[in-house]
């Protein structure tokens, strides 16, 4: 006969007990609520994944991805991820030095973004260069693009799985919005999502330490967050 115990526990031990987050005031945090429970019948509609608290340069020097997406600019890219995929990728023939001088070769007068391929053996990076003109990564830059990678990605499958960074907290690649200021992580959210990629999505670990504000682990988000700014309950 089995035998169970009166609460499902996480951890072995009193790891319960010590993880407990009264314990734990300081430090990297987030409160991850469920948007809906599993069901017998599968929702078909397609999502973005959110992967709070993964790390997406670990996941892809395991093999998770077959194409990331992230930015690059034709001038700096010393402090970007894609020069610290070429650096750890063990096949990859590109440096930061390469990578700047391609995208440099592709930058242009147009009002749109390129999306450039750079083949790093393990994973093809889907790099999302701004037009020439522009000083920043726009809200508008983003939507066109990513309808272009969703498009590349619709045309061969061998670039599933894919994930992409979320573009926040960047540097010599900053987004900003129609105010010229940064945007909030959902606005990202919605305009990959409108443009029709739904691969998974590594938030920046600056929103790791927001444990006050909950945090759905994929997008759409329910209704109910509307159903709140509405004023409802």
């Amino acid at each position: 006969m089995i035998t169970k115990s009166s609460a499902m526990k996480v951890y072995e031990g009193d790891g319960d007990l010590l993880m407990q987050t009264d314990r734990h005031q300081v430090g990297q945090s987030i409160t991850l609520i469920p948007d809906a429970l599993p069901s017998k019948v599968p929702d078909g509609t397609r999502r973005v994944r959110i992967m709070w608290g993964q790390h997406l340069l670990e996941d892809v020097l395991i093999g998770r991805y077959r194409s990331i997406v992230c930015a690059v600019n034709g001038r700096d890219n010393s402090h970007g991820i894609i020069s610290q995929l070429a650096a750890m990728l063990p096949t990859s023939q590109w440096d930061e030095k390469s990578i700047t001088a391609y995208a440099a070769h592709f930058s242009n007068a147009s009002n749109r973004p390129t999306v450039l391929k750079i083949d790093m053996d393990m994973v093809e990076v889907l790099a999302i260069l701004r037009p020439a003109g522009s000083l920043h990564l726009t809200i508008d830059h983003l939507s066109h693009a990513f309808e272009i990678v969703a498009e590349m990605i619709a045309h061969n499958s061998r670039r599933l799985p894919s994930a992409s960074v979320s573009f926040l907290g960047a540097r010599a690649n900053a987004l900003v919005d129609i105010d010229g200021i940064e945007p909030p992580f959902e606005k990202v959210l919605s305009t990959i999502y409108e443009a029709g990629y739904t691969g998974d999505i590594y938030p920046p670990p600056a929103l790791w330490q927001i444990r006050a504000v909950g945090v759905f682990a994929r997008y759409p988000f329910p209704r109910a967050l509307d159903d709140l700014r509405a004023g409802g309950f």
